[in-house]
């Protein structure tokens, strides 16, 4: 008797892992939420707003983090309260408020990311070749999502001006950063990085491309 195939496509199956993952990933940010006594919320806009100086406004938080202008707005109430955040004008733009951390935060989100993830430890169980091929594809992804419009523009080194993949022939250090002139491996892309500086959308996509063409290549 022929086995029928009862397999969900590829596709779903992979969703469905990842949202296994993204489970774990929410219940470690509780904990280190909790740790702070901040909700869930409150700490992701403190991670988000860390590493810049000069702040966000509520309308971007929001974008970025993917919650509704008025949660935000009370959120950073409560932060304000906290002293972990404080809100200034912008000097370009005076009808425009930003939000930007406080030393507390720094010392607050220090402390939270000393406690342990279950997430951080299934990545540092994988291999080293493992952990490297996940960021690829966790780049791919982010890229795509960015693309249409799911996400915004994410710090990372496939959409920053600065990238300039494959153009060296070491293939331990393939890539170029312009920002600090020097050489780095794939083990060294980020997906934040403080010194992000967004190409313009036809940069951007030639960046990609070549990016592509270079994995595509190391693969055959």
């Amino acid at each position: 008797m022929e086995t029928p195939d009862l397999a969900t496509p590829l596709s779903d199956r992979l969703e469905e892992g990842l949202s296994r993952i993204a489970a774990v990933l929410r219940a470690d940010d509780w904990s280190r939420a909790k740790a702070v006594q901040l909700n869930p919320t409150q700490y992701a806009i403190l991670v988000h707003l860390q590493g810049r100086p000069s702040g966000l406004g509520i309308k971007d938080i929001a974008f970025q983090l993917g919650v509704s202008q008025p949660t935000t707005t009370d959120s950073v109430a409560a932060l304000e309260r906290k002293g972990l955040v404080v809100r200034h004008t912008d000097l370009a733009d005076r009808r425009a408020v930003h939000v930007r951390l406080t030393a507390d935060a720094e010392t607050a989100l220090q402390a939270a990311r000393s406690v342990p993830g279950h997430a951080h430890e299934a990545v540092a169980a994988l291999d080293r070749a493992g952990q490297e091929k996940l960021l690829l594809l966790l780049i791919a992804m982010i890229r795509q999502l960015q693309e249409t419009g799911a996400i915004p523009i994410q710090r990372m080194c496939a959409s920053c001006r600065h990238f300039r993949p494959f153009v060296h022939a070491d293939a331990a250090r393939p890539h170029h950063c312009t920002f600090v002139d020097a050489s780095f491996g794939q083990q060294d892309l980020r997906i934040e990085c403080r010194e992000h500086e967004a190409a313009a959308p036809a940069s951007r996509a030639a960046t990609w491309d070549a990016f592509a063409k270079g994995i595509q290549t190391l693969q055959a």
